[in-house]
């Protein structure tokens, strides 16, 4: 059994996939996989072992120049590779318009959410067999209710597994490492510098470096305010996902806002603390095992605005959480 995946984007909706690819694994044996998804992430599906081809599209960018970029080759190759292969089924894990316009382009079963579970209802006219998935569940289980039902089978009891296959370059690395997930690309989940600065002293003082990652020039200046003068603090050069998550993999944990590379170490088992102002963290929090979320103490409070929202959450309260992770305490 062949079957067609599209999930664009973002980062975190194309890691909560994953589960769902790796249930369907275990109950169909032989079944393969194709991924349609968003240039930017087209790294991640290609980690899942029972992921064959992934096609990438850059709708984002093609949509600011419709007319030109929608008659142009890079829109005709995606189309080719999309009818090139003959699919037993289609799954639109995303149930958005957009997705829904790709799913239309391929001839084969078409299974998505109904108009009342999907994000846009109107992409269910779409599909040939809407799916109905509570919207009261976290992302992950969404996902995995829907293969499960589109594919015929019975997903196991308990946790989802991502099942990732990356080759790990290399161990933990000698001394104690964190990593700061400080960017995000609402500046209203943003924790504030100083906050991250106390974080990383408190993280010098208990013998920690701590590498900041960034991936666009106001990251790149907000990981150098937030280093400072300190030299347990590490400035990372611009990373690839796939360098990123070998980096991941090297440290003992990672502290993030809401982002989705706090959902890629959630995918690669790295213990995680993250941070939440208004976010549901029991629909869309990082999935997986020793995540720990923090809530804003303003979470409730609807005269307060996301921003301080954040910055109500306090770095004594963020470390003392750190600290208690298996792979710092221990």
């Amino acid at each position: 059994m062949r079957v067609l995946v599209v999930k664009l984007s973002s980062l975190g909706d194309v890691i909560h996939t994953l589960p769902a690819i790796t249930d369907a694994a275990v109950a169909l044996p032989g079944v393969r996989f194709d991924w349609v998804v968003e240039e930017a992430f087209a790294e991640i599906p290609a980690w899942h072992p029972a992921v064959d081809r992934v096609i990438p599209v850059a709708l984002r960018r093609w949509r600011r120049r419709p007319l030109r970029d929608f008659r142009g080759p890079e829109w005709r190759r995606a189309r080719e590779a999309l009818r090139k292969t003959r699919y037993d089924a289609l799954i639109d894990a995303q149930g958005l318009i957009k997705s829904a316009f790709i799913a239309r382009l391929v001839k084969a079963p078409r299974y998505g959410m109904d108009r009342h579970s999907a994000r846009e209802g109107l992409a269910a006219a779409v599909y040939h067999h809407r799916i109905a998935v509570p919207r009261d569940m976290h992302a992950v289980e969404r996902s995995r209710r829907l293969f499960a039902r589109a594919l015929h089978y019975r997903s196991g009891p308990g946790q989802g597994a991502y099942g990732l296959d990356l080759r790990r370059g290399s161990a933990l690395v000698q001394e104690p490492v964190l990593l700061f997930f400080h960017g995000t690309a609402r500046a209203e989940k943003l924790w504030p510098e100083q906050h991250w600065r106390e974080l990383v002293q408190y993280a010098g003082r208990a013998g920690f470096r701590v590498w900041l990652p960034w991936g666009d020039e106001a990251e790149h200046e907000r990981a150098r305010c937030i280093a400072g003068a300190d030299d347990c603090a590490e400035v990372l050069p611009r990373l690839s996902l796939s360098q990123l998550a070998q980096r991941l993999l090297q440290v003992r944990a990672a502290v993030a806002v809401d982002t989705g590379l706090g959902h890629l170490a959630a995918a690669l088992d790295v213990p995680a603390v993250s941070l939440y102002g208004p976010t549901s963290t029991r629909l869309v929090g990082t999935y997986g095992g020793h995540q720990v979320h923090i809530q804003s103490p303003l979470a409730g409070d609807r005269r307060a605005d996301p921003r301080a929202q954040m910055q109500a959450i306090e770095p004594a309260a963020v470390w003392e959480a750190v600290e208690q992770l298996p792979a710092v305490s221990g």
